[in-house]
């Protein structure tokens, strides 16, 4: 990867960090070759500062790091292209990102994992979910059985408003019945992806 820091009087790049899994944009921050070069060897997401006028590791006060999973340099060669797991909020004020967005997925569905990881860790008293798993992996199994059986029993009415409840009765559980198998549905979605693309 050849970056031209030459491009920019300063010899600072900007660096345009993303999340590796939600892809929002988190931050802005600028990078000359020593950064960058720091940033290859510790896996720290690492800037020059240029209020501070020195090298600046995400993190280095807070423990909010920026754990580097990619680079990318663009077309022009002065731009950077940063994916990183953020461990905790990403701006000084405590926001997800520095544009105050919060950092999930835009993928409902993908979201809606989150809510279930949440609720999972809820009291059985409080939560449907929490309720649901503390029977164990047969009873979130055989839910997920009755679900299915009671979209086909809809399926061959003309009531469409139970059909699509029915769908969604069905798609939640399952998303439940992936967590408890310790699964995520991307992982679902990547063997799908390789049976589409032979």
């Amino acid at each position: 990867m050849k970056v031209d820091f030459s491009k920019y009087a300063d010899g600072l790049v900007p660096a345009i960090v993303q999340d590796i899994a939600t892809h929002k944009v988190l931050m802005l921050g600028f990078m000359n070759q020593e950064a960058l070069t720091k940033t290859e060897e510790t896996g720290k997401v690492t800037f020059f500062s240029r209020s501070k006028n020195r090298l600046w590791t995400k993190g280095e006060e807070s423990g909010n790091f920026l754990e580097l999973k990619s680079m990318a340099v663009d077309c022009d060669q002065d731009t950077l292209l940063i994916q990183a797991h953020p461990v905790g909020p990403v701006c000084h004020t405590g926001a997800d990102t520095c544009w105050s967005e919060r950092n999930h997925s835009e993928d409902f569905l993908l979201y809606l994992e989150d809510i279930i990881r949440l609720r999972k860790q809820a009291s059985p008293d409080e939560s449907y979910v929490a309720k649901l798993f503390s029977k164990g992996i047969n009873k979130v199994a055989q839910k997920v059985g009755e679900e299915a059986v009671e979209l086909v029993i809809e399926a061959k009415d003309d009531n469409e408003e139970l059909f699509l409840n029915e769908a969604a009765d069905l798609l939640f559980h399952y998303l439940l019945l992936l967590n408890a198998k310790g699964h995520k549905l991307q992982s679902v979605i990547d063997i799908l992806k390789k049976r589409h693309s032979r």
